[in-house]
């Protein structure tokens, strides 16, 4: 035995420093990564993270330019701090198409996401229960519709026919509903453990109990992520104000005022209640700057909110894909 070890500890540092062949049918995430392998790693990470970060960065840094600044950099996006200035923010936070516009923003968004996760949850619920009357077929209508829709005009005439036209529920009700939120959420329910479900049973509890006390606790990871997804949803939704409200500023959220701002380009939109078209004040800060101002506080509640729901949002996304 002593006159093996020797032996063994010379293989043993020898082979220290030279990395392992891998071992025929080994997956190749087991093996112990190369230099080339973590260098190429890194540098795609990289150029990732700056195609993210830098256009954000940009687009901050261009909200508080001069004027000048944006002129020096030719009218486009500031890449490098030079005269900086407030004054975009000043000019849209007293104006008060703006001002209404955050608000209504918030309240479509709260609203909406409460009414989206309380109808995809019961219908999620009903659809994966194998002994709910009629379950298939509604499985497949849902489905059908995901491929195959009425088109827009006559959308518009439901909507403007139930009286939605200029109201707020016609910037919520028509878009409440995903299909393929409720298909995720329905494949997490079907996975909820049997036997749980079965003891909340013969406990005496009914679905709704079961629904409440069982499977959403043990659901958190895509309930974080579906309102994550329906909150984002409403927070940039534009194209309903574009076709149910067009013409009243005072009832216009956010995204659809930037959208004004980006087609108007330097005219402040809304300034009087004929809409988009109206007569326009005069402005301090440069137009580019305000636009790039509005940006950024449309994405500034989604950028405070996502570190909150990311441990949940990372845990749903993991376990659909693997699911799947």
């Amino acid at each position: 035995m002593s006159t093996l070890e020797p032996l063994l500890g010379r293989r043993a540092k020898a082979g220290a420093g030279t990395p392992r062949k891998r071992a025929k049918g080994r997956a190749v995430w087991e093996e112990q990564p190369t230099f080339v392998g973590q260098f190429g790693k890194g540098a795609v990470l990289t150029v990732v993270v700056l195609a993210v970060v830098l256009p954000l960065y940009a687009i901050i840094l261009t909200s508080v330019s001069s004027e000048g600044a944006i002129n020096r950099a030719g009218g486009s996006l500031v890449l490098v701090p030079d005269g900086l200035s407030f004054a975009a923010y000043r000019e849209i936070f007293s104006n008060g198409v703006v001002t209404r516009a955050v608000v209504v923003s918030f309240a479509i968004t709260a609203v909406g996401t409460f009414v989206s996760m309380a109808l995809s949850i019961l219908c999620a619920y009903g659809l994966s229960r194998a002994r709910s009357v009629g379950h298939r077929f509604f499985l497949a209508a849902m489905i059908f519709t995901m491929f195959f829709s009425g088109g827009l005009i006559p959308s518009f005439l439901v909507v403007t026919q139930l009286h939605g036209y200029d109201q707020y529920w016609a910037l919520i009700l028509p878009s409440c509903i995903s299909v393929f939120n409720i298909l995720i959420m329905r494949g997490f329910y079907q996975a909820t453990a049997r036997d749980l479900v079965d003891a909340a049973r013969i406990d005496g509890a009914g679905d709704w109990r079961i629904l409440w006390s069982v499977v959403l606790p043990t659901t958190k990871a895509v309930t974080a992520v579906m309102t994550l997804f329906y909150a984002v949803g409403y927070w940039g939704s534009w194209f309903n104000t574009l076709l149910y409200m067009p013409f009243d500023n005072n009832k216009w959220p956010l995204s659809y005022v930037l959208y004004e701002y980006v087609n108007v380009g330097a005219k402040m939109p809304g300034l009087d209640t004929a809409g988009s078209g109206a007569a326009v004040q005069h402005q301090a800060a440069s137009p580019f700057a305000i636009s790039m101002a509005v940006v950024v506080l449309t994405l500034l509640p989604i950028l405070i909110v996502y570190p909150f729901l990311q441990k949940h949002f990372t845990k749903g996304m993991l376990t659909g894909a693997i699911k799947g």
